[in-house]
């Protein structure tokens, strides 16, 4: 483990802006104070569109020092914007490991931030760079290159972020990302990983952190809404049609 709880300190969040975005997102506003502990070497937030599950991560690679546009640790910031309001104000509580590689040189940070809305003009600009993987992604189908990318860059103990990296992929393909993300909490890593996917949630002894109008919530993997919809959708497809159609 590198980081082992997400916070913002009240106070750097004046009463006058507690009524503006990002701070009215529920599970944003559950960060101030306590924080909320990332209980597993894989932790999973898991939430509908709009919940925040995006900005979370995204603040968590910009806190970490990861560009948000995506890549590696010690790369060039190459987003045209700042820093995200709530990435300039998160503080992330280390593990000794975590600080140790926190505050050493910000080369030897191995880390890689993945968001899927970048993730292919990341893939192009830095594919055959030093430090990054030799094949040409840019030939391949979607999800052939975020697999790529994928095992040349996760590898070993560091701290990878997520922003729907299932976007790209197949049923199958989602399953080697679930035998990867597995391989690298056992192997001393830890993975933050905001998806829509129950596939990639179900990876073995995760922690799955559930986004909504009630802030944040450890749940089981079973017990999460998408997994309740998915079996009932695939069993009954009719049902949720017929509201629909």
């Amino acid at each position: 483990m590198i980081v082992d709880r997400i916070r913002v300190h009240p106070q750097l969040v004046p009463a006058d802006e507690r009524d503006e975005w990002p701070w009215t997102v529920p599970c944003v506003d559950a960060l101030l104070g306590a924080g909320v502990a990332l209980p597993a070497p894989v932790t999973f937030l898991v939430g509908e569109n709009g919940s925040g599950k995006s900005t979370l991560v995204e603040a968590v690679a910009e806190a970490f020092g990861l560009d948000s546009y995506g890549g590696r640790g010690g790369a060039r910031y190459a987003s045209p914007r700042a820093k995200s309001t709530l990435g300039e104000r998160l503080h992330l509580d280390y593990t000794p490991r975590g600080l140790a590689m926190a505050s050493g040189p910000r080369a030897k940070r191995r880390s890689f931030f993945l968001r899927a809305e970048t993730a292919m003009g990341m893939m192009e600009e830095k594919q055959g760079w030093p430090g990054y993987w030799e094949e040409r992604t840019d030939l391949m189908s979607h999800g052939e290159g975020f697999l790529t990318v994928f095992e040349s860059m996760f590898q070993g103990p560091g701290l990878y972020v997520l922003d729907e990296p299932e976007a790209a992929l197949s049923f199958t393909s989602s399953l080697r990302l679930v035998a990867l993300l597995a391989e690298l909490g056992r192997g001393g890593a830890q993975v933050i990983c905001a998806t829509h996917s129950p596939i990639l949630a179900s990876v073995p002894g995760a922690a799955v952190l559930e986004v909504g109008e009630h802030g944040i919530q450890q749940t089981r993997w079973q017990d999460l809404a998408i997994v309740d919809h998915w079996r009932r959708y695939l069993e009954r497809p009719e049902a949720y049609l017929r509201h629909l159609l």
